[in-house]
């Protein structure tokens, strides 16, 4: 049958509510005994590594959980407040496995739960190697976010997922002072990777909030000492995109603060080899410096790391290869280096200031000039890690530190990826964008492309001590950032209830001009594969067109009618630093429209070229 196919989604916060209240309806109703617990695998549906254990006792107790490790070393103990009513979320199972669970109350007898985990990665596991020791990574997890189509998983110091995702929440991991997670939600409001916003979860899978924004969240962002967020975003209004950072209320998700890059920088200046008129900038870090109270941010399409002021937005410097730059912005922003061994960085990732004011960034090296008669190809090319040290009263900068270069091209990622500064000589260094062709060459295309031309992806994580190398985890795949940590917060237990949507979504832009056509009495045709994702906040019009068609979806209310423009052109990506959402066939679309500034009931229409099909369906706003 030809027109449109529906489905309601119901929200995963949601969701999980009703699993979550279904299983404390079924606990409380019953006689479950730490000798006799009830058992939920996976209750909140989106960690297939997890379970929550539940049960009653007589008396207040602490109660210890232990996950049994396959080799001693790799068992996971916790220990959670005292109660009658226990709700233990059990993270760190293993995939494939009849999962062994220790339960003891304190100064008591223990029992076994056992807990079986299907192959939840259906045979590509996605480990490769890994070297290090269980004293130094102890009960530490390497967690990875994705850049691919494969998804986020933490491996233990034996190479063991230990944690995973069933679904697609992209972009930076960071444990938050309270214990919970923020991560990027899994909900596409835009093409390529433009989220509808955060989720501060439980690592367990329990999501207590979605922070909501009305541009969309996309790469990174930060917890200050008050506990708000600064996340990056952008303004649905302008013409480009990925230059905005805002300021979170933590208990509204309401916006405080907004910092717009336009008016501190000039689009257009420091051109990266990748740049483009849209994307100028490319935002792809954020970092507040309490000693400075100032913000510091990533700009990969001007090479550049620039820092303001937290308060009045003005720009304090520039860190970056001059070259190209107008003399009066060099003069005034720009650092001159000092010391030997002296290179500047090229569209770099995940920058930070250390507690002594250092500042430190992932060093892609994409292209490795400004000049593009020298740029470098990619296995002429290397990637690092670099530390530099800047002197803002004599505008100084010196090169302290490196890693990465002296490994070349098996090491060069030319997307993605993140340096970590634990103390003084102790860092994280995360390659995790290197791409190989199919004949086996280092690739010219970022990964997020070579996923789909049969090439071979893989990400190299690695912890230096004392210039030592401590660990080194390799990984099929491309992964956006890795991150250190503990499966279990000191503060780890569940918090009841269901979750929160803060924040609001923003109202989509529209196409101002009505396009000329024909209505048909024929409904949209099968051959377009169109359905409709509808959700409580916005809904996802999903359907394939041949590239080149001009196509428009309309939305219809008596005399209101809403125009969405649907891009059919072949696309020219110079950035994709998360390709988790495109698809290998380029014809097919994905539009999503928020329901933030629509009212009613709408009829739903697309144009394709110069006629006019009913979908055969509504959505109600």
């Amino acid at each position: 049958m030809a027109g449109t196919s529906y489905s309601f989604q119901e929200h995963l916060i949601r969701r999980q509510a009703k699993a979550e209240k279904a299983m404390l309806q079924t606990l409380r109703s019953g006689s479950y005994t730490i000798d006799n617990p009830l058992v939920s695998y996976n209750l909140y549906l989106i960690n297939p590594l997890s379970a929550v254990i539940a049960f009653y006792t007589e008396e207040e107790t602490a109660v210890t959980v232990t996950i049994h490790g396959k080799r001693k070393q790799g068992s996971i103990t916790h220990t959670f407040p005292k109660a009658k009513e226990h709700v233990l979320p059990i993270v760190g199972l293993y995939s494939d496995y009849n999962n062994k669970v220790e339960i003891r109350a304190y100064r008591q007898s223990s029992y076994i739960v056992e807990i079986p985990v299907p192959d939840v990665f259906e045979g590509h596991n996605p480990l490769e190697y890994i070297d290090t020791t269980p004293e130094y990574l102890q009960d530490n997890c390497i967690f990875l976010s994705p850049s691919g189509s494969e998804l986020a998983a933490a491996f233990d110091y034996a190479g063991d997922v230990r944690w995973c995702l069933n679904i697609k929440c992209v972009f930076d991991m960071k444990r938050l002072k309270n214990g919970h997670v923020l991560m990027g939600t899994d909900r596409l409001v835009s093409m390529p990777y433009y989220m509808s916003g955060m989720y501060e979860t439980s690592l367990c899978g329990k999501i207590y909030h979605e922070y909501r924004l009305p541009g969309g969240s996309h790469h990174d962002a930060f917890e200050m000492p008050d506990g708000n967020l600064l996340c990056l975003t952008e303004d649905l209004t302008s013409s480009t995109v990925e230059d905005m950072c805002v300021l979170l209320d933590r208990e509204t998700g309401d916006i405080i603060k907004t910092w717009d890059y336009k008016s501190f920088l000039q689009p257009g200046l420091g051109k990266s080899g990748s740049w483009s008129e849209k994307d100028w900038f490319h935002n792809n870090a954020v970092w507040y410096d309490e000693n400075t109270h100032s913000l510091t941010f990533s700009g990969r399409h001007m090479d550049s790391i620039v820092n303001i002021d937290f308060e009045t937005g003005k720009l304090n410097w520039i860190i970056g290869d001059p070259e190209g730059w107008p003399q009066e912005w060099v003069d005034r922003y720009f650092f001159k280096p000092i010391g030997n061994n002296f290179g500047w960085q090229y569209e770099q990732h995940a920058c930070l200031i250390t507690p002594d004011g250092d500042v430190m960034c992932f060093d892609n090296h994409h292209w490795g000039s400004k000049n593009k008669d020298n740029y470098l190809m990619a296995k002429n090319n290397y990637s690092r890690a670099v530390r530099y040290r800047i002197n803002t009263k004599d505008m100084t900068i010196e090169q302290v530190w490196e890693y990465g270069k002296d490994r070349g091209a098996e090491f060069f990622s030319p997307y993605i990826c993140n340096v970590e500064y634990y103390n003084e000589g102790h860092y994280m260094v995360h390659s995790g964008g290197i791409a190989y062709n199919k004949e086996g060459l280092i690739s010219e295309s970022l990964g997020a492309f070579e996923q789909f031309m049969d090439g071979t992806l893989k990400a190299t994580t690695l912890e230096i001590c004392d210039n030592k190398i401590m660990m080194e985890l390799r990984t099929k795949g491309n992964y956006y950032r890795a991150e250190k940590m503990k499966l279990y917060a000191e503060n780890g237990n569940l918090e009841l209830g269901e979750g929160s949507l803060l924040g609001r979504m923003g109202i989509t832009a529209e196409f101002d001009t009505e396009v000329p056509s024909e209505l048909s009495s024929q409904l949209l045709p099968n051959k377009c594969e169109a359905r409709i994702e509808d959700e409580e906040d916005r809904f996802t019009f999903h359907a394939k067109f041949e590239k080149g068609q001009l196509v428009m979806l309309l939305l219809e209310q008596g005399d209101e009618v809403h125009r969405y423009y649907i891009s059919t052109s072949a696309m020219s990506r110079k950035a994709m630093c998360c390709g988790t959402f495109l698809e290998s066939d380029e014809r097919i679309t994905k539009t999503s429209i928020n329901k933030a500034g629509l009212n009613g009931t709408y009829d739903l229409f697309v144009i394709i070229d110069e006629t006019k099909y009913p979908c055969g369906v509504t959505v109600t706003c």
